[in-house]
């Protein structure tokens, strides 16, 4: 486990020492400087510690499912990414969830989300179910996007490599956008999973969310995204598959090429 650690202070080492010595994982912490929101940077050097084959990635918000590492894994196949889903919670729910909710599962079941008027969304009811057929079949039919999600999305750590990793130009938001749309555009497709690999997202207030910096995160995202060919509409577009502000800075190596 990699904990990318944006500026925290000592309470979060602290926390991270604790977890080392009572689960026995192997949980490496990088850390950068707290100067503004650079998620993306520290994502990065998160990618490059991470000794893996296939990655994993979610938020601090965010707490798993029991199955979620293992479906992620059993979704997992060459040339694809994973694009997970959520269960978004008020944030006064967040207070309340504990440990053991955690641990049994009861976070993720109906009656423990209705007493505690958890879901900010109704919809969200359809990714609680246990059936996996169910869930799979959901999966197929849903008409939403598959995207690379901040909050729970998992890729070959060499498909990383090879668009780049984040754009550390961009803050909040659409930052997790623009990487699977590079990847996209690198021909590594998305696996809808929404249904499947859930985790639950505890709302919360966004102080550093800037206007002007949103706006420059779009400009980017179109520019990775590029104008479709008009004779190879179907064929994907003429966008970016490459940083060069991201875990190697300039252009693509040649040998990459």
């Amino acid at each position: 486990m990699v904990v990318a650690d944006d500026g925290s202070g000592a309470e979060t080492r602290d926390r991270i020492e604790h977890l080392r010595s009572s689960t026995g994982l192997a949980i490496s912490h990088v850390w950068q400087e707290d100067d503004g929101f650079r998620k993306c940077r520290i994502l990065n050097r998160a990618i490059v510690e991470a000794r893996g084959d296939y990655l994993i990635l979610s938020d601090g918000d965010c707490i798993p499912r029991h199955d979620f590492v293992d479906t992620h894994a059993r979704l997992a196949r060459p040339g694809r990414f994973v694009s997970g889903g959520r269960v978004r919670l008020s944030s006064a729910a967040g207070t309340r969830i504990e440990r053991g909710d955690v641990l049994d599962g009861s976070l993720f079941e109906w009656p423990w989300l209705h007493e505690a008027g958890a879901l900010s969304r109704r919809r969200d009811r359809s990714k609680l179910g246990r059936s996996a057929h169910r869930a799979a079949w959901l999966d197929r039919l849903t008409t939403t996007r598959a995207t690379w999600n901040g909050h729970n999305a998992s890729a070959w750590k060499t498909d990383l490599l090879r668009v780049n990793g984040f754009d550390e130009r961009m803050t909040y938001p659409v930052e997790d956008r623009e990487l699977g749309e590079r990847l996209r555009n690198a021909g590594i497709r998305p696996i809808q999973a929404r249904h499947r690999a859930v985790c639950a997202h505890v709302e919360h207030d966004r102080p550093w969310l800037d206007p002007e910096a949103q706006a420059m995160n779009e400009r980017l995202r179109a520019e990775t995204r590029g104008v479709p060919r008009p004779l190879r509409i179907f064929r994907g577009s003429c966008g970016r598959d490459w940083t060069e502000h991201g875990i190697r800075k300039g252009p693509r190596p040649a040998a990459h090429m």
